[in-house]
């Protein structure tokens, strides 16, 4: 008997993600993905509340997810809706929930910082190879989460509260950027790292992973210019000097840099920076998967217990 289709729906600060996979040999077989740069977190405004503009751009997007999981005939029970960083903080998220209820048929679960990092680091394990303890960092658009593991056991877990979308509404709303852009951004960090920089350090790690979309659109460059995937601080202080050297905030002049991933491409940078430089990073290399795929790895498990 074939095992049922699943959807596993991640609602980012930046992105709207969802896959839809089948079980096959014990494990998710991811069948389509679907992705939407909705920027949620542009649209906070001065009241804490999301604005009616960005939440009907999030909920348009809700609405080509329903779509897809109805051609795939997935059944709303086997449907997993997990919100991060912006849903968390706003005012009216009850209000956003309310309306995308009757568009997924399912209520959204809006997860804490912590069982984010968790599930990300399980998506990453599942599809990440490599040995010995790692640190994994995860640049959403509200929130960075950091987790020290080894193997499946994760040993620390924090989520804080920088990330691509808020630090470019705070750094780099005007263009053309200058340096003090990006040291204003440093010194944030730092201060949001707090006492969660020595801790991080004296845990140690043998290799530094990145789960994020700041991460993959510095790889989607590294990739389109032929070179090694391995992020340094050497290739991120190059990308900031070329960020300087445009005029305006389209970054156009950066070859390799999509149109899509620019509007968060210097804050991104920016943190990357600060986090090699306060954490004392060397090299960074890009996950295989993250919080998705952590989602989805929960949904299967619940569906196997469900049919046993």
């Amino acid at each position: 008997m074939p095992t049922p289709s699943y959807a596993a729906i991640t609602l980012g600060s930046n992105s709207f993600n969802m896959l839809i996979a089948r079980t096959k040999g014990g494990q998710p077989h991811i069948i389509a993905k679907y992705k939407r740069k909705v920027r949620l977190a542009e649209g906070i405004g001065e009241s804490g509340s999301l604005t009616p503009e960005v939440m009907q751009r999030g909920l348009d997007c809700l609405g080509m997810f329903a779509e897809m999981l109805a051609l795939h005939k997935i059944e709303p029970n086997h449907v997993a809706v997990i919100a991060t960083a912006t849903l968390r903080c706003i005012n009216n998220a009850d209000e956003f929930n309310a309306k995308a209820i009757p568009i997924l048929g399912r209520p959204i679960e809006i997860i804490s910082g912590m069982r984010e990092a968790e599930l990300i680091y399980q998506g990453m394990v599942a599809t990440t190879t490599g040995q010995g303890r790692r640190l994994v960092i995860d640049i959403g658009g509200a929130s960075t989460e950091f987790i020290v593991g080894d193997g499946h056991q994760v040993l620390f877990k924090t989520s804080l509260p920088m990330g691509s979308v808020t630090y470019n509404r705070r750094f780099f709303s005007n263009a053309p950027f200058q340096e003090l852009d990006f040291e204003d951004a440093k010194q944030d960090a730092l201060v949001v790292l707090g006492e969660h920089r020595k801790t991080l350090k004296d845990f140690g790690w043998h290799c530094v992973v990145g789960a994020s979309g700041a991460v993959q659109s510095v790889v989607e460059v590294l990739l389109y210019r032929k070179q090694s995937e391995a992020i340094t601080l050497k290739v991120l202080n190059q990308l900031k000097e070329e960020i300087l050297a445009e005029e305006d905030a389209k970054l156009s002049g950066i070859i390799g840099l999509s149109s899509e991933r620019a509007p968060t491409f210097a804050a991104g940078v920016a943190i990357l920076i600060a986090l090699f430089e306060h954490l004392g990073v060397e090299q960074l290399t890009l996950s295989g998967g993250a919080l998705r795929e952590g989602v989805l790895m929960m949904l299967a498990q619940r569906i196997l217990e469900e049919t046993i």
